[in-house]
């Protein structure tokens, strides 16, 4: 793909899209935008410096089972897909700096049968194990409180299967997977991520087919 002008970072949270996408807009020019910023959906439900929990983001966490959390928000990034098709098809054919987008709202069948041009995709995952640590460390799991632990595994949970969903999705439809394991470089991880969608066909499918 030549003159590529999108570039779209899918992937669970906590796998290292926004440091990647930031790098990566930062070497190319491009600007970058993030899908959690299209709507609001129950976020991450633990304190951060200035910020409680909200009590409706709690009752989210704390009461729905794991499949419903799964449903919730797959249909909310169903919600927001036409945003997403109108920020790619704008910067695909647009005049200005391109974009690199990411988000898990990426989901990987509605990107596949995207037909803008000079566009790219790819999806990130991690071990199990890796995106628990970043997470603990991230909430500041070991010192909190026995009720925040739990949300803050309901949301682990969720995390790990949003995962699993996304890697039998890009398996299927033969889509780029890059697999992180916390060795590389914001920057580093950025060239893989540009290597990838440079090796594509057609937007997220790479021209040698996975195996």
């Amino acid at each position: 793909m030549s003159g590529i002008r999108v570039i779209l970072i899918g992937g669970t949270s906590h796998t290292g899209k926004s440091t990647a996408a930031r790098a990566l807009a930062e070497r190319l020019g491009f600007s970058h935008a993030t899908t959690d910023h299209l709507a609001r959906h129950p976020g991450r439900p633990w304190r951060t410096p200035g910020r409680e929990v909200p009590p409706h983001v709690a009752e989210h966490y704390g009461t729905l089972p794991l499949d419903e959390l799964i449903d919730s928000v797959l249909a909310h990034y169903e919600r927001q897909w036409p945003r997403v098709e109108e920020i790619v098809a704008e910067h695909a054919v647009g005049g200005g700096p391109g974009l690199v987008l990411e988000g898990s709202a990426l989901w990987p069948s509605r990107v596949a049968d995207l037909t803008a041009p000079r566009t790219g995709a790819v999806w990130l995952t991690a071990p199990d194990a890796l995106l628990r640590e970043r997470m603990y460390t991230d909430s500041g799991h070991a010192a909190a409180s026995a009720p925040e632990r739990r949300l803050i595994d309901v949301f682990l949970a969720r995390t790990l299967r949003f995962q699993e969903l996304v890697r039998a999705e890009v398996e299927r439809l033969h889509l780029a997977e890059l697999p992180v394991d916390g060795s590389r470089t914001a920057g580093e991880t950025a060239d893989a991520v540009l290597a990838a969608v440079s090796a594509q066909e057609s937007v997220g499918r790479p021209r040698t087919p996975r195996p």
